[in-house]
């Protein structure tokens, strides 16, 4: 079966090659430089931001993109056709794709975005790995869907309307995440930062026997983790404990690597860097962990785990602006250890500890509920986005509902 299944039978198929025409155009070197951007589009690079080399002689050897035209720039897995936004010019590494008259720019590029051509686009690649790249002379010879062009136009109207609203309602809650972020944020630094009298002052480097970090084992193999020693990632941090994980490795894996720990039950366990840094979790297990982690076990006598868990919480934002210099922050072991905590008497750590478990249980809860609402709206997103574009959704009738609706409703809105 092809990538896009049974399609309608008024529908017709084509290949891309027959679909687009390739534009090879130079020779403009006043237009604006352009960037290839998978979360923006094709765009202007100040636009886009100064994250990227800017080309500064041979302008004139960069290619044209018009509005509407399509570049093939990313990796397959990430998506790889961009819609171009602006007028510009880019690398002339870069495939440039000009739609023909019998296919919307707005079709190919919901099509292009869903999930059933991603993966069509992982059959069209050069390269290995993280070099991967989409290969259009392998692209070209493949079919698409091609709706009648009227329900192209049908289509984009469908999915722009129904898309949008769920890009607004995943911001909604994205928006009440960070709020709950911060409240908690507030709730803690109050709680554990008031300072008063009998308070102590030290540094972690002195409060915990134990800070180290993890590595991964120096194999690959699927047999070193078919195992039974709980192998945790700094993605796997979530807040407050750790139970279980996932994945788990084999004690050779661990006899083989002299520099795999194992850390114990009762460990603060931090994200140092990546999409997860400064995340942190109690792990209630015995386990490994990866290069990415920072552990704190061996706590003393004097300081609560827990407290000192919510303590760490406070440090989190002043560890992230210490840690960047310039690229993408890192937290360092030497960061966390010489970081100074202020801490009251074992009894009112105990009472702090309480007070926020309670609030802190209805925030996490929440926001919990949150994130597992915005993961299904962007799984219907993406489920309806394939449905619409290979025609398991008819949306003509849908579209004249809801003209009907606006000229009965708009007027009262």
């Amino acid at each position: 079966m092809e990538w896009y299944g049974t399609l309608p039978q008024h529908w017709e198929t084509r290949k891309i090659k027959y679909t687009f025409s390739e534009r090879v155009e130079k020779g403009f070197p006043d237009e604006p430089l352009l960037v290839a951007s998978q979360n923006m589009g094709v765009v202007p690079k100040a636009v886009y931001g100064s994250r990227t080399v800017e080309a500064m002689k041979d302008l004139h050897n960069l290619k044209l993109v018009c509005v509407g035209d399509f570049v093939i720039s990313l990796r397959s897995f990430q998506g790889g056709l961009e819609y171009a936004y602006y007028k510009g010019i880019i690398s002339p590494a870069y495939t440039v794709m000009i739609p023909n008259e019998c296919i919307a720019s707005g079709y190919f590029r919901y099509l292009a975005k869903s999930s059933p051509f991603i993966e069509l686009l992982k059959l069209c690649v050069t390269g290995i790995r993280e070099g991967q790249n989409v290969d259009y002379s392998k692209l070209k010879n493949h079919q698409i869907p091609l709706p009648p062009r009227s329900e192209q136009d049908a289509i984009v109207r469908y999915l722009d309307w129904k898309v949008s609203g769920v890009n607004r309602l995943i911001a909604a809650k994205r928006r009440q995440v960070e709020l709950l972020a911060e409240m908690k944020r507030a709730v803690v630094n109050e709680a554990v930062t008031r300072g008063g009298d009998g308070w102590s002052n030290d540094k972690l480097s002195r409060l915990f026997h134990t800070i180290g970090s993890g590595t991964t084992p120096k194999s690959g193999e699927g047999d070193y983790f078919n195992g039974n020693i709980h192998w945790v990632n700094s993605g796997d941090l979530k807040p407050r404990l750790l139970f279980d994980t996932s994945k788990k490795v084999s004690e050779q894996a661990v006899q083989e690597s002299s520099a795999l720990k194992m850390f114990k039950p009762q460990t603060i366990v931090i994200a140092m860097y990546g999409a997860s840094i400064g995340n942190m979790s109690v792990a209630q297990i015995d386990f490994c962990c990866n290069q990415a982690c920072c552990c704190l076990g061996d706590v003393n006598e004097r300081l609560l785990l827990d407290f000192a868990y919510y303590t760490l919480l406070s440090c989190k934002t002043k560890w992230i602006e210490d840690s960047n210099g310039g690229g993408q922050p890192n937290i360092s072991q030497d960061i966390i250890k010489q970081t100074w905590i202020a801490f009251p008497p074992l009894e009112e750590q105990k009472k702090i500890v309480a007070h926020l478990d309670k609030v802190c249980y209805n925030i996490d809860s929440a926001t919990e509920k949150l994130t597992v609402e915005v993961a299904l709206l962007g799984e219907y997103r993406t489920r309806l986005i394939a449905d619409v574009v290979t025609g398991k959704i008819d949306v003509r009738g849908m579209i004249l509902f809801r003209n009907a609706e606006r000229l009965l409703f708009g007027g009262l809105q």
